[in-house]
């Protein structure tokens, strides 16, 4: 079976990088791919992509050695299986705020006997290799998402669930609990307080800490212990630069670099 190169980095102890697609479209997903992140998910809770849509993403990261992730809309294990047998090396799950919500999250994950996903990897094994079944359950990555206070305050319980492989906080849900504002930061010492416990829980399990961000706050996120870090979107990336680009037109500035419309 293919590698997870995303998991084998995490071994290192090294942290990883990737971008987040809400945009459904395989030629963006393509292009972002080409540009050296460790892991591309596709967001099918938040974006906009539909099943056959996330496919075509799949088949077009393929074409690289990132490493394809797909954050299913909820915590259920139909479109769990269907995404895995899709090509998803690994499975971001929303909203996870107690043992039993991760011991469903890590068995949707899995073949019996460490779980209850159903076989059919029709275009895993295209992907993956013939081997898939032998070896899913080492290969593929369970990554719940850790969210609200709720699951701050069970998270010892909630990693003690066997089978994840990283948890990854969405920043901007977890400052809501928190009563702050929404985004990839807050200062309130409260939910920065809860970060570093994610870290600490994680690091005394093995278990790998990952966080949505940016590039501006991806750096801090290294430096704190996270392994797994989100640093861009498509959609944002689009946005900021072309409002970048034409504030530089307007003001009539000769621009450095390629001189090529593309």
């Amino acid at each position: 079976m293919r590698e997870n190169r995303l998991k084998a980095k995490w071994r290192t102890g090294e942290p990883t990088f990737g971008a987040w697609l809400a945009i459904p479209n395989a030629l963006v997903a393509e292009a972002v791919a080409q540009a050296g992140f460790d892991y591309l998910c596709i967001d099918m809770q938040h974006g906009l992509a539909d099943y056959s849509q996330a496919v075509a993403m799949l088949q077009a990261i393929s074409t690289t050695d990132c490493t394809p992730i797909v954050r299913v809309p909820w915590n259920e294990p139909g479109i769990i299986g269907r995404m895995l047998d899709a090509g998803a090396m690994g499975i971001v799950i929303p909203m996870v705020n107690s043992v039993e919500e991760a011991r469903a999250a890590t068995g949707a994950c899995r073949y019996h006997p460490a779980g209850y996903r159903s076989f059919g990897p029709i275009r895993a094994m295209v992907y993956a290799g013939g081997d898939y079944y032998e070896h899913a359950n080492d290969e593929i990555a369970c990554i719940p998402m850790i969210e609200t206070r709720r699951a701050i305050d069970d998270l010892d319980a909630i990693l003690d669930v066997p089978g994840i492989d990283a948890v990854y906080i969405g920043p901007a849900d977890l400052a809501i609990t928190y009563e702050v504002a929404p985004g990839v930061d807050n200062p309130d010492p409260d939910y920065q307080k809860g970060l570093a416990t994610v870290v600490s829980a994680c690091r005394t399990r093995g278990i790998v800490a990952g966080i949505h961000s940016n590039a501006q706050v991806a750096p801090t996120r290294a430096v704190q212990g996270f392994q797994m870090i989100t640093a861009s979107s498509d959609f944002g990336a689009v946005t900021s630069a072309m409002r970048r680009e034409l504030a530089q037109a307007r003001k009539g500035e000769a621009a450095e670099g390629a001189k090529t419309l593309y």
